[in-house]
């Protein structure tokens, strides 16, 4: 697409798509529009906006696009859209500026962060957390499966989609059982600074709870200095690379963003894939038929993620002139990509809008790429095949009874509350 582009006709749906409630419950149809227009166009938000699969992968794999602190991504449309003012909203810029962590950090922090963290995730040293992620499920699946004997409905938001993971990652990181909790609503408020129209209400929330979880950390971190357990927080205090080690606050950032990151996609993923399954009887009776295969559930999961991903946009800033089809985006300019929009691209899948758990297209763009793919994502991907495995093996049926609450955001996607009726098989 050329520069002929009416970047103002494409803009309301974009508008529309980030700031009313009907779009982002539903951005699909809006991201359809926008991506058959074009692949790329200027936004009166602050950004240009890419929309299709193999651009998306261009911005988030060629080095002339980096990570940005946050201080300038739309900090003038928050300004004039909530009327926050600008010396308040340079304050944030500082705050969250001064806490950079590997999501935000480029080279040469990020390559040196992330090579002393990385040993702890890879695909071997995560399969062998299978089997206590077995135990742990089994634990939560069958105490739903005591309350739903009778067929009674469970929200599995509460019971299963959020516990699970983060007993995982508690117990990874070394998080003490009666601490957890807590951190859903902290990480929830702390997370709103990754929304793109988020409000000063949720931006003081944000720093609010940012600073509760560095006292948290900061606190158990001193704790694991006195004694050692065996758990990630007491490496990260002990990790090294010859002379390189971890600073103080490079351990408390570090462990918010695994503790954090650790449960809060996957419990998207979990939300977001159950209803998808629920809402398409064909595909749950489909992979129920064999879920004893880890194959079929290694695709289902694929497809869970790439037809309602957890994760719905990223963004980079030019540090040169780029050409992005045909589009010349110049230094200093922020760029968004919809990675929603482009695990729904037809040049990539084949008819994207059908919801089909044997599809073998290779991997969504749902944990990111490059550099910055998501550390986590074999983790997420081994928590969600077992899920899904234990919750077909112990319920014969498995039905939406109620009314879906969806979070009112657009960055981070997922379910608040989610009613099913669960029969025992």
């Amino acid at each position: 697409m050329t520069s002929t582009v009416d970047d103002a006709a494409l803009d309301a749906e974009f508008v529309a798509l980030l700031a009313t409630p009907e779009g982002r419950a539903d951005p699909y149809p809006r991201y359809a529009v926008l991506r058959e227009a074009t692949p790329v166009f200027r936004s009166s938000l602050g950004s240009w906006v890419v929309t299709r699969y193999d651009h998306c992968q261009q911005v988030l794999r060629v080095p002339h696009f980096a990570k940005s602190t946050g201080a300038d991504d739309m900090a003038r449309l928050r300004r004039e859209r909530w009327g926050i003012p600008a010396q308040e909203m340079a304050a944030f810029a500082e705050f969250f500026a001064s806490r950079q962590s590997m999501l935000t950090l480029n080279p040469p922090d990020h390559t040196r962060l992330r090579g002393l963290v990385a040993r702890a995730f890879t695909p071997s040293t995560v399969e062998r957390l299978r089997p206590r992620a077995v135990t742990l499920c089994d634990e939560l699946v069958a105490d739903m499966a005591d309350r739903a004997g009778d067929g009674a409905v469970v929200d599995v938001m509460a019971a299963l989609a959020f516990p699970f993971p983060v007993t995982v990652i508690g117990e990874l990181l070394g998080v003490p059982v009666a601490d957890r909790r807590q951190f859903q609503d902290l990480v929830r408020a702390a997370t709103t600074v990754l929304e793109p129209l988020s409000t000063l209400e949720e931006l003081r929330a944000s720093v609010a709870a940012r600073r509760t979880m560095e006292g948290y950390f900061a606190d158990l971190i001193a704790e694991r200095r006195r004694v050692p357990a065996d758990d990630l927080l007491s490496e990260l205090i002990a990790v090294s690379d010859g002379t390189d080690r971890l600073t103080e606050d490079e351990v408390v950032i570090t462990a918010i963003l695994l503790f954090a990151a650790g449960f809060e996609t996957t419990t998207n993923l979990v939300g977001n894939g159950l209803l998808a399954l629920v809402q398409h009887p064909d595909q749950l009776a489909r992979l129920r038929a064999g879920a004893g295969d880890a194959r079929t559930v290694q695709l289902a999961v694929e497809e869970l993620l790439r037809f309602d991903s957890p994760v719905q946009l990223d963004t980079r800033v030019a540090t040169r002139a780029v050409e992005i089809a045909g589009r010349r985006i110049p230094a200093g300019d922020t760029v968004m990509t919809l990675i929603g929009s482009a695990n729904h691209d037809p040049r990539h899948f084949a008819e994207p809008g059908r919801f089909d758990i044997g599809r073998d297209e290779g991997p969504p763009m749902s944990f990111g790429s490059g550099i910055h793919y998501c550390l986590g994502a074999s983790l997420a991907r081994l928590e969600a095949q077992v899920c899904f495995g234990r919750l077909l093996e112990t319920f014969g049926s498995i039905e939406q009874a109620g009314e879906i609450t969806r979070r009112e955001t657009i960055t981070l996607r997922g379910v608040l509350h989610l009613p099913l009726r669960l029969a025992r098989a």
